[in-house]
């Protein structure tokens, strides 16, 4: 048994409306009644969950025709039906037209009525509740939708602090206070963009430059931290901080940041000219994820405190590094970079190194 029908019967003759009551009172309905279509029309309004229209055409203020035309055109009124109420059967087809749903003709059998009338509220009741149905499945989607986006958010948040302390432990072996790998990361992704990489490829670079170094976790201490220039032989032994890095990374295909760090770990030193290690690749045969960080990389290395220097003043930089353009670095890259010199400057000063010279273990490994 259909509950809670509510019925909207609309006739200026109260006579029609007390008929209507009267045969329909076995429905177990709440019956509203209008004496024209704009009563109609704001009772729509204010009152929710209306499940059917008894509708007559011929009233004063708003007429049926109206009523009927303005109730099928509002989003929100039309999916009720109305069933037009008429002594005239040559309004049938106009009616139709404008979306009635149903019509009677007056005088009226009271059984029709209630059957038409049930028969059409069993349907709007059906409509509401795959409607709500919808509205539950769409709400639960959406409700999924942002748990997946909020996971693969804190997921994606996991994997570059991963990458940035991997980064950061071969930086503890090399001195440096955990800011470098930050500072590499930032600026890598803003060259990314300014050379015209897409959001995702520059974001991908992000991640995964972090790990160019992470191969000086295998180089002997005697070797690293070395305050002077290193011998032929030490310096072979330092270059093999790329491919440990990329042994390292290497078998990550499954994850995008180590597969991207292992090329970079490989790649950071390759140069333009060919000159770099360990593969001696030249120009573009270096991949551009290498070519960005070994400009940043340079550039940040120059401006910063190392065991063996201090740190350059910003004019040495831009001079130390235009000498090294189409030997060292990618010519194009690197012009991007010096046009934009002033977004890199703010990445360090955003990121400075912040070194506690009280740290009770740099003094345990009595290094401050």
């Amino acid at each position: 048994m259909l509950v809670d029908v509510k019925i909207l019967a609309v006739d200026d003759d109260n006579f029609n409306l007390q008929i209507i009551k009267a045969m329909l009172e076995d429905v177990k309905a709440t019956i509203f009644t209008a004496s024209n279509g704009q009563e109609a029309l704001d009772l729509l309004e204010s009152t929710p969950g209306i499940d059917i229209v008894l509708l007559d055409l011929q009233m004063p203020v708003m007429d049926g025709f109206e009523a009927l035309q303005r109730i099928k055109l509002n989003f929100t009124l039309m999916h009720i039906p109305v069933i037009v109420v008429t002594a005239d059967q040559q309004e049938v087809t106009r009616v139709l037209e404008l979306g009635a749903n149903d019509f009677l003709a007056k005088p009226f059998n009271p059984d029709e009525l209630r059957l038409r009338v049930m028969n059409h509220v069993r349907s709007k009741k059906y409509h509401d509740i795959i409607n709500n149905m919808n509205v539950t499945l769409e709400t639960e989607v959406a409700k999924k939708t942002a748990d997946l986006r909020d996971a693969l958010a804190l997921s994606q948040e996991a994997e570059y602090e991963i990458c940035l302390r991997l980064g950061r432990a071969s930086e503890f072996r090399d001195m440096e206070t955990g800011m470098h790998t930050r500072r590499i990361s930032e600026m890598s992704k803003t060259l990314a963009l300014l050379a015209g990489l897409p959001e995702e490829q520059a974001e991908l670079l992000r991640f995964a430059s972090p790990l160019h170094d992470v191969g000086k976790i295998g180089i002997p201490d005697r070797i690293l931290l070395k305050p002077g220039k290193l011998d032929e032989t030490e310096m072979q032994i330092m270059k093999l901080h790329t491919t440990i890095g990329g042994r390292i990374l290497s078998e990550g295909e499954r994850f995008h940041s180590l597969e991207a760090g292992c090329t970079v770990a490989l790649q950071h030193h390759e140069k333009w000219d060919g000159s770099g290690y360990p593969a001696g690749l030249k120009g573009e045969e270096i991949h551009i994820f290498a070519r960005i960080v070994m400009i940043t990389d340079i550039f940040d290395a120059l401006a910063s405190d190392r065991p063996y220097k201090k740190a350059f003043p910003i004019e040495k930089i831009l001079t130390i590094m235009e000498e090294g353009r189409e030997i060292f670095f990618d010519p194009k890259l690197l012009q991007f970079f010096m046009d934009n010199l002033q977004q890199f400057i703010a990445i360090r000063d955003r990121l400075k190194d912040q070194q506690d010279e009280s740290d009770p273990l740099l003094e345990l490994l009595n290094i401050t």
